[in-house]
């Protein structure tokens, strides 16, 4: 018997299947966006899906939710010369404790490399100060809420360097946003907007991510217009069936003269308990300031024993 012939027409019928299977590309306002096949058979609502992705707060509320837990943390800072060589390093493992709105960090293990901190244990670099100013607690902070309030981000009355700090959280909690105070860039930020939907092309798609299926919703901007944006791409998963982040990767970068910045970041979204966490922070940057030196710094948060 020949089991050649009904194996060849298997192999054609499912070829000419897949063969049919094609993306779908619709408009949103005048956002045009790619659907996979299986996101066009799960019929979501892709208008309703944008707007929660626009007025998302799940993934700022990971890190509100640091400051009402404790946890374990393992930090790993490394500033590197143009060659990729270290000038310095910061390691720590670090425990917080949280009691009645308070919180306090304890280090339990500690190397120092290179020109890390001056005599006073100041921090000579500003991606190192950044840093502390995100991740780590000196002495004990009371009063502490993970509550997302009306104005969660502003620069009003702050200058200098905790001006920067704050338009540094905007950018790295709330991705996607105009952010206010950004000299030649404020409105480049804002990628899910109309007014920007000509410099992206958009998809999205379903993959499963951490063990969870998700929606995840590419944005990378097209051939030849890095200029006219801040973020070059940016891919975020969503649960599909609660829409909260389950993770983000996002490359941003600009060149304005007085000021120019590559940078890759990469985080990974946890549950414990009710609580949303992130439990991996990569953060890969290239920046350069007027008056201040190039800094080349790459940095690793590790989250981990939440209670």
């Amino acid at each position: 018997m020949n089991y050649f012939m009904p194996a060849f027409f298997c192999l054609l019928f499912i070829s000419s299947t897949f063969a049919q299977q094609k993306d779908t590309t619709i408009t949103i306002g005048a956002k045009a966006i790619t659907l996979s096949e299986v996101v066009v058979n799960s019929n979501l609502n892709v208008a309703t899906f944008i707007e929660k992705i626009k007025a998302d707060t799940s993934f700022y509320k990971a890190f509100k939710n640091l400051r009402v837990l404790n946890f374990s943390a393992i930090n790993d800072i490394r500033m590197n010369n143009k060659k990729g060589e270290a000038n310095a390093s910061y390691f720590s493992k670090t425990n917080q404790n949280y009691k009645n709105t308070c919180r306090k960090m304890i280090t339990t293990e500690e190397a120092i490399a290179g020109d890390f901190f001056d005599e006073n244990k100041n921090y000579n670099y500003y991606t190192a100060e950044l840093y502390a100013s995100l991740f780590f607690t000196k002495d004990s902070s009371c009063g502490e809420t993970n509550i997302i309030g009306a104005k969660a981000f502003t620069t009003d009355g702050l200058k200098g360097m905790e001006k920067h700090k704050q338009q540094l959280k905007m950018l790295f909690f709330n991705p996607g946003q105009k952010i206010n105070g950004l000299p030649f860039m404020s409105n480049k930020t804002a990628i899910y907007e109309d007014d920007m939907a000509e410099y992206y092309d958009m998809k999205i798609d379903i993959e499963t991510y951490n063990n969870a299926s998700c929606f995840v919703f590419k944005q990378k901007v097209k051939e030849g217009n890095k200029s006219n944006v801040v973020i070059d791409e940016m891919t975020t998963w969503f649960d599909d069936q609660t829409f909260e982040i389950k993770g983000r990767n996002y490359s941003l970068s600009y060149d304005a003269g007085v000021y120019d910045f590559d940078v890759q970041m990469q985080v990974e979204i946890n549950k414990f308990g009710n609580y949303l966490v992130p439990t991996l922070i990569r953060y890969t940057g290239n920046w350069k300031a007027i008056f201040k030196k190039r800094e080349r710094g790459i940095f690793t948060a590790t989250l981990y024993d939440f209670k």
